[in-house]
């Protein structure tokens, strides 16, 4: 019906050429709309995690006097950090509720404890793993306050 009316309106001598020259330009022009490719992902939850963005984990040595440095080593665990604790050179009775207080809390926290020597005991929080586990040898051998002297 346009068409019809803009003939018309040119016959008659009415219509600017130029001006109807513009309007169909307008109408010819497409807009031209091109789509990056994008990078699909066709496992659902796939997650990378860079390495290099991931913080280093500092092992914290504590060699405990009594038994209120305990609540630095459970502090250190809360804080995510593994912990060696010496108790080597430490009164028997005090090494074994040091390790009582430590191994609950290691265990409440969902970490792990490991004897790594005698009188050495690593214990770490649930974002560490300890490989070469040594439970056969505490079945063996026992905890070394155990032993007689």
């Amino acid at each position: 019906m346009a068409k019809l009316l803009d003939k018309v309106i040119g016959i008659m001598g009415f219509a600017d050429e130029d001006f109807e020259d513009d309007y169909f330009e307008e109408d010819e022009k497409e807009e031209v709309v091109r789509e990056e490719p994008r990078a699909t992902n066709n496992r659902k939850g796939a997650q990378v995690v860079s390495i290099h963005t991931q913080k280093q984990v500092k092992v914290v040595v504590l060699e405990p006097q009594a038994f209120e440095d305990s609540q630095n080593i459970a502090d250190q665990l809360k804080n995510r950090r593994p912990v060696i604790v010496n108790l080597e050179n430490a009164d028997r009775n005090l090494a074994k509720r040091i390790v009582d207080f430590v191994s609950g809390t290691t265990y409440a926290l969902g970490g792990n404890m490991q004897k790594v020597g005698n009188g050495i005991f690593l214990f770490v929080p649930n974002n560490v793993d300890i490989s070469g586990e040594m439970k056969d040898d505490f079945k063996e051998k026992g905890f070394f306050w155990s032993l007689t002297k």
